[in-house]
């Protein structure tokens, strides 16, 4: 880990009002979240096609990183681009790379934390991929198959119902604490704590 680059976390997901509250967003609700945390708002970036926030997560003076948080606003399929321009002016390790992003093969609401891997069919992953490679961390939020016969594209680009938004702030906080978890205690900490 390079002591003075900051971390970059990017919550995935797709720009506009229309898409705010779509399974796939996830990743941004949970960038929304540590925004406000973090007591800043996102600026359009000079150097990238996203939004981003530049501040500290954790406890001030005992145990706070520099972070970089990030919202592409290409779509989700072309989400690489935006953030291989931003670890590259920001200058972030790959070990240093966390991204948020909908799970399919999860049950809703559970929580994964690893480090590399496939892309699983997930257009935002396999866009990263292919512009940084597979070794970044990952916070896996469950969302569950789609019902019945429904088509997996239809499934992700809808709300959540109402029973899972039931539940939804609480899922989206615990993904934002497994974030810090990950930045501040580390990879195998984290996953001990957050890997239900």
């Amino acid at each position: 880990m390079s002591s003075d680059a900051p971390w970059l976390i990017v919550g995935l997901g797709n720009p506009g009002p229309g898409y705010a509250a779509n399974r796939h967003n996830v990743g941004f609700m949970v960038a929304d979240l540590l925004a406000g945390r973090m007591g800043g708002s996102f600026k359009r970036a000079q150097k990238a096609q996203a939004q981003v926030l530049e501040g500290r997560l954790g406890v001030p003076g005992v145990s706070s990183r520099r972070v970089v948080l990030a919202k592409p606003m290409s779509y989700m399929n072309l989400s690489g681009g935006p953030v291989a321009a931003l670890s590259g002016f920001y200058k972030v390790p790959l070990g240093q790379v966390v991204v948020v992003h909908d799970e399919l093969d999860i049950d809703y609401g559970t929580l994964r934390l690893k480090l590399g891997g496939g892309d699983n069919g997930h257009n935002g992953l396999k866009s990263l991929s292919k512009t940084l490679g597979r070794e970044y961390l990952r916070v896996r939020f469950g969302i569950g198959r789609p019902p019945g016969r429904m088509e997996v594209a239809d499934f992700v680009l809808k709300d959540f119902s109402s029973a899972e938004r039931k539940e939804l702030d609480y899922f989206v906080d615990r993904a934002a604490d497994a974030v810090e978890a990950l930045v501040i205690d580390g990879l195998e900490r984290a996953q001990n704590t957050y890997n239900s």
